[in-house]
């Protein structure tokens, strides 16, 4: 079961300050991280003593596992915003995010109108050996119940995962069928992807789009380069905007594929970590063609690590708004119970030496995640000469030009986020998720009229010459959102890419998707306006 998608325009949004906190905190665990530690590790000062004196003299019985379940995250909120506690039933699923597969049953769902709603079923996977389709309905999973307000997506993933070769007999709900249908499922290895797109713009440009740095990250970008490649690619938009990071060694492994031999790629060094640097391998599959990376406020840790390479060995142009300003290494630390710590031990250093880590305090989360707000506050989302960055050292790039490190990696060619039409009826929209749950309403509803259309432009055709947005008023009425219609016609455009774009994900794949939603995307359209100009 891949990660149900975050819908596009929700993520356009998000700078309005609502939605960032929980976007912080989602992420909280993909980090630029070096291999685990293998190692327990006991503390020999006040707190283990006074859990020793607990156990041997208290007047109550304690449960100290219990109270040390309380205490450890304390600890680490006293240090760096980014070390961290996981709980030993919540571990799995956070290595899960970042490795090259998971036992599932092999389908995406959404939960949507209380029910479990199968958008896609994973290709050579245990759901389309059983038979399941789209738009079918899991109401059961053996006897447990999967309909209802009660139900959450965490319970959900829970009872579809399992050990693999387990089974799970699925009770379905199938559009057009009177009666329930049954499936038993052998649980199995399910691939996960970090490359969500690769495909030629024109007929020389090609992008690239990398979601996280994960376990098969480097495998997924030399599949996508040489699909390109075949195609005759030679300039390559590469876009890491909204990745959040994950491991160095991914990072550094597609660097070596762009970045000629013996260049610096980074370095880290800590109090106890001696400096440790990565220098490029001689691999350099790619490094002939010309390249554009793009970032953006929520690009952070391996993708700083990847785009600060680039921009300071001069080896392309860094596109889009200041990244998210993190420099901090974790390496993950497990104690004997089965949970573990992510404890930050290094910074790390971009190739001209600057650590992009931005200020933090210690012990102090809620100013920290606040950051991104107040750039956006500041005007830093909309005008470059509002960007403020707290270390004016003056750092070089190998042809001397110069960079700032102190918080985040600055493009060379920025780009402002454009709200224009965002408008109180828009935000509602949005906010409700009404083009999202159009989009599947009307998938479900229509997708035997798609047979025949292979691509997003026949795709767009079809909906635009079909009345699409008219259907869609309809829809926000019926669900309690009166039509302003001053307003939606200021923001009729964003809500039609929105829902074709949804509609066309739904219905193709990836690729189509991001074909279609990069046609308005001003970042996309800038670095291509750049490599036309040469």
């Amino acid at each position: 079961m891949k990660k149900a998608f975050v819908p596009l325009i929700i993520a356009l949004a998000m700078a309005i300050g609502i939605l960032l906190g929980s976007l912080i905190t989602r992420n909280a665990f993909r980090y630029a991280m070096v291999v685990p530690s293998k190692a327990n590790r006991a503390v020999g000062n006040k707190v283990s003593e006074l859990f020793e004196m607990m156990n041997q003299s208290y007047v109550d019985s304690i449960n100290l596992d219990s109270i040390a379940e309380n205490v450890v995250p304390i600890i680490m909120s006293q240090l760096d915003p980014h070390s961290s506690y996981i709980p030993a039933e919540e571990l799995q699923t956070v290595n899960d995010e970042l490795s090259a597969s998971f036992v599932g049953i092999g389908i995406q769902f959404n939960y949507f109108n209380d029910t479990v709603n199968v958008v896609k079923v994973v290709k050579d996977g245990p759901c389309e050996a059983a038979g399941l389709l789209p738009d079918d309905q899991i109401l059961k999973a053996d006897t447990v119940k999967l309909t209802g307000k009660e139900v959450t997506t965490q319970k959900i993933m829970h009872t579809l995962k399992g050990e693999r070769g387990t089974k799970v007999r699925l009770t379905v709900k199938r559009p057009y069928v009177d009666s329930l249908l049954h499936f038993t499922i052998k649980r199995a290895e399910i691939p996960t992807y970090s490359v969500d797109a690769a495909y030629m713009i024109d007929s020389e440009i090609g992008y690239i789009s990398v979601s996280k740095f994960a376990e098969n990250t480097y495998s997924e970008f030399l599949n996508a380069l040489a699909k390109l490649k075949k195609e005759h690619v030679r300039k390559i938009i590469i876009d890491l905007r909204g990745n959040t990071g994950g491991f160095l060694e991914a990072a550094v492994n597609m660097l070596n594929e762009l970045i000629k031999n013996n260049s610096m790629l980074v370095y880290m060094e800590g109090y106890r970590q001696p400096r440790r640097e990565w220098l490029a391998n001689g691999a350099g599959s790619a490094t002939d063609l010309k390249l554009i990376v793009l970032i953006d406020e929520f690009s952070a840790s391996a993708s700083e690590i990847f785009a600060g390479a680039v921009q300071d060995n001069d080896r392309g142009l860094i596109v889009g708004r200041r990244s998210f300003g993190k420099g901090l290494v974790q390496t993950q630390m497990p104690f004997r119970d089965g949970s573990a710590v992510r404890m930050t031990v290094a910074r790390y250093y971009t190739p001209s030496g600057r650590c992009i880590q931005k200020p933090y305090t210690r012990g102090n989360a809620e100013d920290y995640e606040a950051d991104i707000y107040n750039r956006y506050i500041h005007g830093e989302f909309f005008h470059a000469d509002s960007i403020h960055q707290n270390d004016t050292t003056t750092y070089y790039t190998v042809s001397g030009r110069q960079v700032y490190g102190g918080g985040g990696i600055m493009p060379d060619v920025f780009v402002p986020r454009d709200t224009s039409d965002f408008t109180p009826f828009f935000r509602s929209a949005i906010d409700k998720s009404l083009p999202y749950k159009f989009a599947i309403t009307y998938t479900m509803a229509h997708r035997k009229e798609f047979t025949n259309l292979k691509t997003w432009k026949e795709m767009e055709r079809y909906l635009q010459s079909h009345g699409i947005m008219n259907e869609f008023q309809t829809y926000c009425a019926h669900n309690g959102l009166k039509i302003d219609k001053v307003q939606y016609a200021k923001s009729r455009l964003l809500l039609e890419h929105a829902v074709i774009g949804y509609i066309i994900r739904n219905i193709l794949d990836e690729n189509a998707f991001f074909s279609y939603t990069n046609t308005y995307d001003e970042t996309v359209l800038k670095a291509v306006e750049l490599f036309r100009k040469k």
